[in-house]
């Protein structure tokens, strides 16, 4: 059993995921020494604080031991396989998560680890941080069939992937926010449009209107540096700050899986004002990441 993206979870799954993560947070307790004795491996070629500490944090807490695993330190970076590197990571420990750049390496680690394996993060998806975030939208009784979601800026990679699948299979009803020329994967909005309403909209003042959920992140996702000028100027209109947020439900909440980049993509205004909630989010990814653990690995 692995996760390897939201697109594989039906709506039961998301539910489930969501419910376990509350019920960590709220008795910590009672998973002391659920992974006693078991070993993650976290597999890392794309930088990370977040995903790292929370992983890490959280198989401690739950009695286990991580051991960060880095591409530039391992054979990998002299040209071993994924291949061999899965096989042979399979042998010594019981759960892997990877972040990575190409989401068909992922796939060739979940192929042959023989263990569970956890997308934490690729070119396409995010599944982590979005079944995280439902938890805080849950949280916070934004989590209902019929709950505007806009997310603001760049529709077009792994967080909005991720996000648009999730949100529509909950129910709710998604608005992608974005300029003209920078349009969602066509792949994922394709099928997140099964699921229920979702929409592109362009204009970002009409995009917010009546929005129960904003959503926004960076601009400039990592590999896309030499873009930085040209995405600055297509993004600004689409910056999260108190005139723009004007538009939304008075008591709508605003989200950011961070980093945030404070004065581009979100005002330090929003970001640390009475709507948001994103430390609530950064929290959440350490009760999220220890029910992925405990269920991938049978012990719920």
């Amino acid at each position: 059993m692995n996760l390897l993206s939201i697109w594989e979870l039906e709506k039961k799954q998301l539910e489930e995921y969501v419910n376990l993560a509350l019920e960590v947070k709220k008795n910590p307790g009672k998973y002391l020494h659920s992974l006693e004795g078991k070993t993650l491996a976290m597999v890392f070629e794309k930088a990370s604080t977040r995903t790292r500490v929370s992983f890490e944090a959280g198989m401690t807490q739950l009695g286990g031991h991580a051991i960060f695993f880095d591409f530039t330190t391992s054979q990998l970076s002299r040209g071993e396989t994924m291949h061999d590197t899965a096989k042979t990571l399979g042998r010594y420990v019981n759960i892997i998560m990877a972040r990575l750049y190409k989401h068909a390496d992922l796939l060739e680690i979940a192929k042959h680890a023989g263990v569970p394996v956890v997308n934490a993060l690729t070119e396409e998806e995010h599944p982590c941080q979005a079944l995280s975030d439902l938890q805080t939208m849950k949280e916070h009784g934004k989590l209902f069939a019929g709950a505007k979601f806009a997310f603001v800026g760049d529709c077009g990679f792994n967080m909005a992937n991720s996000l648009m699948l999730a949100c529509a299979k909950a129910g709710m009803e998604v608005v992608l926010v974005c300029p003209k020329g920078y349009p969602p994967n066509q792949k994922y909005l394709k099928e997140a449009k099964k699921y229920g309403k979702v929409e592109i909209v362009n204009d970002p003042v009409a995009g917010l209107k009546n929005a129960d959920i904003v959503y926004t992140d960076t601009w400039i996702s990592m590999g896309l540096e030499d873009e930085k000028a040209e995405r600055t100027r297509a993004f600004t209109p689409f910056q999260v700050n108190a005139g723009l947020l004007s538009n939304a439900k008075m008591d709508c909440i605003v989200m950011h899986c961070l980093p945030a980049h404070r004065g581009l993509e979100i005002t330090n205004e929003v970001i640390d004002g009475k709507h948001s909630v994103v430390w609530d989010q950064a929290e959440n990814r350490l009760h999220m990441q220890k029910a992925i653990m405990l269920k991938l690995m049978g012990k719920v």
